[in-house]
């Protein structure tokens, strides 16, 4: 209940009531675009002011291990039981989906750790970031392979694939991606310093711009609700129980490597996050066969805001529990 009351979540509440009763409140999206910007890079000059006290540890190199485990094993794993009950095309854009991060579901968190005292590594800035793109090759990969597959069973010619190099380029390249870096190293090179020049910026006015981002994160959610209307049970059950699978997932990795509780609940975050922004704008170019109302209706209508209201504190609550 705790969670429920601080008061960015209670915006985002605001934002899924306004939406849902179809008000014509809305944020202009230009602000919604600074306002995500600014997030990712206050986001980034922390965890690079962190990185610089702490530096480049085994325990950091274990955690961004397990980030990089958890992006290949998520999206195969959850390609290979969707594909089950889905034609490939939407099994491989959920599976993408599902198997890169939310950046607005990362940042909430670390929001919630530090309003609680709890600590955690900035190198999980850097964790969110190495999991943006592997879902997103392998699901154009899964693709390329169901298209080759269909069009030998239909006795034509193979069309060309999108190039695996153009979806290298536009995900290493994405301008958010850039900005979540680049504010992370000169967080590095500037260390204290910059950490108490940038503190108006990047720790004052923090709270107050992620609750604003919320609100319209909570419109844009309760509007996209009605995109899940008339879909499977099955395929709704599983933008539920999915991300607590994916979370449990994390959960053991990180129990076995001995990854610290904070950096734990943070993957167990990142694992159980989906995509709504960066997976979506990359798949509809490249599999264009795939059903959006699916992958966005789900990530954005479903899990976003099962991950903002309960999953957060329940996956912080349960590292807590096993690796305090």
């Amino acid at each position: 209940m705790q969670s429920i009351l601080d008061p960015a979540i209670l915006f985002f509440v605001f934002g899924l009531l306004a939406g849902a009763l179809r008000s014509n409140l809305e944020i202009p999206p230009q602000i919604a675009r600074f306002l995500s910007l600014y997030l990712l890079m206050a986001l980034g000059l922390k965890g690079g002011f962190a990185l610089h006290q702490s530096g480049l540890t085994s325990a950091v190199s274990v955690s961004l291990g397990c980030a990089v485990a958890l992006a290949v094993l998520v999206p195969w794993l959850g390609y290979k039981l969707l594909s089950r009950r889905l034609n490939g095309y939407d099994a491989a854009a959920i599976a993408a989906t599902y198997g890169s991060v939310s950046a607005v579901t990362f940042i909430t968190s670390v929001q919630y750790l530090d309003s609680r005292h709890l600590p955690y590594g900035g190198h999980m800035a850097a964790a969110m970031a190495l999991m943006e793109s592997p879902a997103i090759i392998m699901a154009v990969l899964l693709a390329n392979l169901v298209r080759q597959k269909e069009q030998k069973a239909a006795g034509q010619a193979a069309t060309r694939n999108t190039p695996l190099s153009h979806i290298l380029h536009e995900s290493m390249t994405d301008g958010a991606q850039l900005l979540l870096l680049g504010a992370m190293v000169i967080g590095i090179v500037t260390g204290e310093s910059g950490h108490h020049a940038m503190q108006p910026f990047a720790g004052d006015l923090f709270k107050g711009m992620l609750s604003f981002f919320l609100l319209d994160m909570g419109l844009q959610a309760a509007r996209n609700m009605g995109e899940l209307r008339g879909k499977s049970p099955w395929l709704l059950a599983y933008g539920l129980v999915g991300p607590l699978a994916h979370a449990c997932l994390a959960l053991a990795l990180c129990w076995v490597l001995g990854v610290s509780e904070g950096d734990a609940a943070l993957l167990m975050v990142l694992a159980a996050s989906a995509s709504y922004i960066a997976v979506p704008a990359v798949v509809r170019h490249a599999i264009p066969e795939a059903n959006p109302s699916l992958y966005i209706g789900m990530s954005l209508g479903l899990t976003f805001p099962f991950n903002i209201l309960l999953g957060i504190p329940l996956y912080v609550n349960v590292a807590h529990r096993v690796l305090g």
